[in-house]
């Protein structure tokens, strides 16, 4: 197959989607333009106002992109990387956009009129895909040339699409292979998206699964006699699904959103054999009428008063105070492994755990039936609830793990009873033959097709090469990474192995993996076997935290029995292990992805390179608990604020590069990703950010391997100006003022001193020249001597104890 080169993308529409597509193009460095509609003059008639520009509503869409939560844009100052035109001046600019993609409003004939007015313009070679959430893509199709018709999808992203992993893929019956295959391997490398090819029936299969599921639990709810908050708070995280439940989900989405999807089912599915199920509930008919449509509205199914989170009452449609939760009981039960917990729910007789049992009971009914519709194997219903919906477990996957056979007996027993949602029985595969052979839809040779009635594997289009552990499904056999390779030393918090003989990969398991003395151990051994017979080392996990720090909790003992003379010596070694591995003498790789925090974050910034997926969460946070960083951190913002003013010019002075890095340790700011890391100071111009998180080890090893080929050599250590007691002096005086305003508290005020004597070189002249050694010994001076602190003891304790951060 020939690479798909993507130059440039078109979108059209400038809506809540197309806009927030266009600036995930933005975040992944592929250079798009943004259509909509030519604005109108406010001023009409005569000449056009000054200021007037014809790409107006397209200009206030990416205005908005700056202030949407959560934030689009992995860096605001992005949005102005998206190009702005429309459809009246600006229809030639496809002619040089490789993939179009079409987001406008959820309507068929302004989509078919859209799609005949730019069809002379797409480029011969270009990918046309609608976005749409559910109309017919072969409708869609209908109104292109012949010539377009082949290079013609569906191309479905999830809101908002920054974050949520899945996309959609579906053909026509004129859709050539080739190109979703090309597509495919686009929006998983390129965008960091996880794909499901769907089918072209109503909805697809995440918004047809998910839907119907929602509008399931409502009617179980209702039955039931559950509030709003309630049922959020038995259908989020307690049940392995997204946090925000299921009516919170839906002011989120957007009620007419919602009503919208629903009512494509309600006039493409009526044999469906749950179609009563996709009745408007008057509830939700009632909120759209009065324009009450969720959280752009401020009102749907709750209502923000001040501070105060109100809930609709059912019985009154007024609004009440809410943050009721589940019984303690029903959230023991939710608790137990798979088998036990269905069992409980089931046999329960309290109202929530019967409800519970019904959802789950009619979700598992659901999938079932219309498997051989919607999707092309259990896999895709399965996946597409994980990316699409924040589910920990698909349907398929949640019956297969609490046990198939007797799970199937308990629908079947529910369905002849009159219990559930629907009479159609159960599917003859369900409980006769391979499925029930195998317990299960998922195997090791594949999941189970309905329409085909057999097992079939993944797709291994090349673009999954380079995952080497790609998300998987229960059942599935799928290789475990911390049991994979060739192991070469293990602690209690490290393992160290390889997966190619060549690159050495460390992978910390501590907790948080939080930095101990047994992952200083693992890390120095790694580094030891890496330069003995291997090319490079890459420090991965993989889960989604590369560390949240030093383990604070593990240096207790020896606090409590030396008091902080017996922590300075355990200080040392980490920041000794931290320039051991900065002049290691193979690359070691940081491949980061989710938390970064304090220590962790000094661990990635010691690395030869940093490979970083595009959602990590970067800082130095000491300060939160009353301390400053003390594993190199502060050296490292003294080192290159020397780096960049000498890069600059010769005569620079050190402390306006200084500034930005004692402000981010001193703040504790957080990069809220990779870009903004890098905006900060903790990625550099030659460190890698990817976009999917399943590429990362691929792309950490081949960089190692790239930088040993390349003859890698670690940096001399040298000596480094820094801005001493004058700079000291002015960073002092400046946060002084804001204490003296209120602004900070006098504990801050300390810690941002202390921050200023390290990152200023302690007293002395301005432009002396220091080691890193040198440094280091000042932030272990500072960290120690603020442990004894009665201030900062109160931040430790309240964070060891509440989790969450004590201003004092």
């Amino acid at each position: 197959m020939n690479r798909f080169q993507v130059r440039k993308v078109a979108v059209l529409g400038a809506g809540v989607m197309g806009a927030q597509i266009a600036a995930h193009l933005v975040n992944c460095k592929v250079p798009v333009v943004l259509f909509d509609l030519p604005a109108k003059d406010k001023d009409g008639a005569g000449a056009p106002s000054s200021n007037f520009s014809k790409n107006g509503i397209v200009a206030k869409a990416i205005d908005g992109l700056k202030k949407l939560k959560p934030a689009p844009l992995g860096d605001a100052a992005e949005a102005a990387l998206i190009q702005q035109a429309n459809y009246e001046e600006h229809l030639d600019v496809l002619k040089g956009c490789d993939l179009i993609i079409e987001a406008i409003a959820e309507r068929m004939d302004w989509k078919l009129d859209l799609y005949t007015k730019i069809a002379p313009f797409v480029a011969d070679h270009a990918i046309v895909a609608s976005n749409t959430s559910g109309l017919s893509i072969t409708k869609l199709s209908e109104v292109l040339p012949e010539g377009i018709k082949p290079r013609f999808c569906g191309i479905h992203f999830f809101n908002p699409p920054r974050y949520m992993a899945l996309v959609e893929l579906i053909n026509t019956p004129t859709t050539q292979p080739v190109i979703l295959d090309q597509l495919e391997a686009f929006v998983t490398t390129a965008l960091g998206k996880s794909v499901v090819r769907a089918h072209d029936t109503p909805n697809f299969v995440a918004n047809r699964v998910g839907i119907a599921g929602m509008m399931a639990t409502m009617i179980e709810a209702e039955k039931f006699g559950l509030s709003v908050d309630v049922v959020d708070d038995l259908t989020g995280k307690k049940l392995g699904r997204a946090s925000s439940g299921t009516f919170r989900t839906a002011d989120v989405v957007g009620l007419d959103t919602m009503a919208h999807v629903v009512k494509t089912m309600q006039d493409n599915l009526k044999d469906d054999p749950f179609y009563a199920t996709y009745a408007t509930p008057k509830v939700l008919a009632g909120l759209i009428e009065k324009g009450a449509l969720g959280q752009k509205t401020g009102a749907g199914f709750y209502k923000k008063v001040g501070k105060d989170i109100l809930r609709l009452d059912f019985a009154t449609g007024e609004y009440v105070a809410g943050g009721k939760k589940a019984d303690e009981i029903v959230a023991r039960m939710l608790k137990k492994a798979p088998a036990d917990r269905l069992k409980l729910l089931r046999e329960s007789s309290n109202p929530q755990a019967q409800f519970l049992w019904a959802i789950l009971r009619d979700s598992f009914h659901y999938a079932a039936v219309h498997l051989n519709t919607v999707a092309d194997t259990a896999r895709e219903i399965d996946f597409a609830m994980r990316w699409g919906f924040g589910s920990q477990q698909g349907p398929f996957e949640l019956w297969q793990a609490a046990g198939w056979k007797q799970v199937a007996e308990w629908i079947a027993d529910d369905i002849a009873a009159g219990k559930a949602l629907s009479s159609a029985p159960l599917p003859a595969w369900v409980s006769e033959g391979p499925v029930a052979e195998a317990g299960g839809v998922h195997t090791p040779q594949g999941s189970w097709s309905a329409a085909e009635g057999q097992f079939k594997p993944r797709s291994e289009l090349p673009v999954y090469q380079r995952q080497a552990f790609r998300e998987s499904l229960l059942g599935t056999g799928a290789a475990d990474p911390l049991k994979s390779g060739t192991e070469l030393f293990k602690n209690d918090e490290v393992r160290v192995w390889t997966l190619d003989g060549k690159v050495v990969i460390a992978s910390i398991t501590a907790k948080l993996h939080l930095i101990s003395p047994a992952v200083t151990e693992g890390l120095l051994k790694a580094v030891e076997i890496a330069e003995g017979q291997y090319q490079g080392l890459v420090i991965w996990s993989p889960d989604d935290v590369f560390s949240a720090g030093a383990n604070l909790e593990s240096l207790m003992p020896v606090f409590m029995k030396m008091g902080s003379k017996g922590i300075a010596p355990e200080e040392k070694k980490l920041q000794d292990a931290m320039l051991r591995i900065r002049y290691a003498s193979v690359p070691v790789v940081a491949a980061m992805r989710g938390l970064a925090l304090g220590g962790g974050c000094e661990l990635a910034i010691h690395c030869a390179r940093r490979v970083a997926h595009v959602e990590s969460y970067v800082g130095l946070v000491e300060v939160g608990v009353g301390l400053v960083p003390g594993a190199g951190g502060l050296t490292y913002i003294a080192r290159r604020a020397a780096e960049m003013a000498a890069a600059g010019n010769a005569g620079a002075d050190i402390l306006s590069f200084l500034k930005d890095g004692f402000l981010t340790a001193a703040t504790a700011k957080v990069a809220t990703s990779a870009h903004e890391a890098r905006k900060n100071g903790f990625l550099l111009d030659s460190d890698i950010i990817v976009p999917h998180k399943d590429e990362l080890l691929h792309v950490a090893t081949a960089t190692a391997l790239g930088m040993a080929e390349a003859g890698y050599r670690p940096p001399h250590k040298a000596v480094f100006p820094v801005a001493g007691r004058s700079g000291i002096a002015t960073i002092k005086g400046q946060v002084a003022n804001m204490r003296d305003g209120g602004f900070v508290s006098a504990h801050d005020y300390h810690l941002a001193a202390a921050i200023a004597d390290v990152v200023c070189g302690g007293e002395v002249e301005a432009g002396s020249l220091v080691t890193e050694e040198y440094l280091m010994a000042l932030e272990r001076k500072h960290f120690c001597a603020l442990l004894d602190n009665p201030k900062t003891q109160e931040r430790i304790m309240g964070m060891l104890q509440t989790g969450k951060p004590v201003r004092n």
